[in-house]
């Protein structure tokens, strides 16, 4: 089927440049197999510069240094890590299947092979009970693997609350609140305050966020407070948008 699929796109070989290996987490496939989608892949479409995907942690980690050299050499050299939160709790509340430890572990695995890495994070889905830790520790996981990409999106619950809420582990006997505006905007800051980056392209322009922030981290960190700040204390003239609801 995946085979089908490329060669669909054959009449376009000669104008595709990219290709995004979908959906969920392929990583969870075999190695070999892997590395047959990649070769076919490459063997279609001769002007071929990039090859990406989505990533857990949790295959990185299963996945062997040698196995991971072996997909980048194949083509496969960016990786979209969507890991929500980097803190225990949270994680754990959200039934996401990782932990600290874990994530920044998968992260570097994958970085250490060669391949770039694009981490997501989401404002707000600690709810208010673990605004605080979620901001800390999401920060530490991204000082510790100074990915090339980062962005932030917004929780948003289009299934609505109740559903939302339902899928929360019942381990942890917290009720989860959903952050206002200013909550949102304050874990932000919280965050960007966290952070220790070197030159990570930053993106929080995904159609869920409510303010834009576009830039490089860390040249960027004081321009990118200052309009939390304004967001915060005059969000009237802090060019904010209107979200659209993205996942859960």
């Amino acid at each position: 089927m995946f085979f089908a699929d490329i060669e669909a796109f054959e009449p376009y070989k000669h104008a595709i440049t990219k290709v995004f290996i979908a959906d969920g987490d392929p990583l969870v496939l075999s190695t070999k197999r892997l590395l047959r989608i990649l070769e076919k892949i490459k063997d279609t479409f001769p002007n071929l510069k990039r090859v990406s995907t989505y990533a857990s942690p949790n295959n990185l980690n299963r996945k062997s240094a040698e196995e991971l050299k072996d997909l980048y050499q194949a083509g496969l050299t960016l990786l979209y890590v969507g890991i929500e939160s980097g803190d225990d709790q949270v994680l754990e509340y959200i039934k996401k299947g990782e932990t600290h430890q874990s994530t920044i572990e998968g992260i570097n695995k994958g970085i250490k092979a060669g391949m770039d890495c694009s981490v997501m994070i989401i404002n707000g889905v600690g709810g208010k009970y673990f605004s605080k830790q979620h901001a800390i520790q999401s920060a530490k996981v991204l000082n510790e693997t100074q990915p090339k990409f980062a962005s932030t999106l917004v929780l948003t619950t289009h299934r609505g609350f109740d559903h939302f809420k339902n899928r929360l582990s019942n381990k942890i006997s917290v009720e989860f609140e959903q952050l206002n505006q200013l909550e949102l905007f304050t874990e932000m800051k919280l965050f960007m305050e966290n952070l220790s980056l070197n030159n990570t392209i930053f993106r929080s322009d995904h159609a869920s966020n409510i303010l834009v922030l576009k830039g490089v981290l860390g040249k960027d960190k004081q321009a990118f407070l200052n309009q939390i700040d304004l967001a915060i204390n005059h969000p009237s003239i802090a060019d904010l948008r209107s979200p659209v609801y993205n996942r859960y």
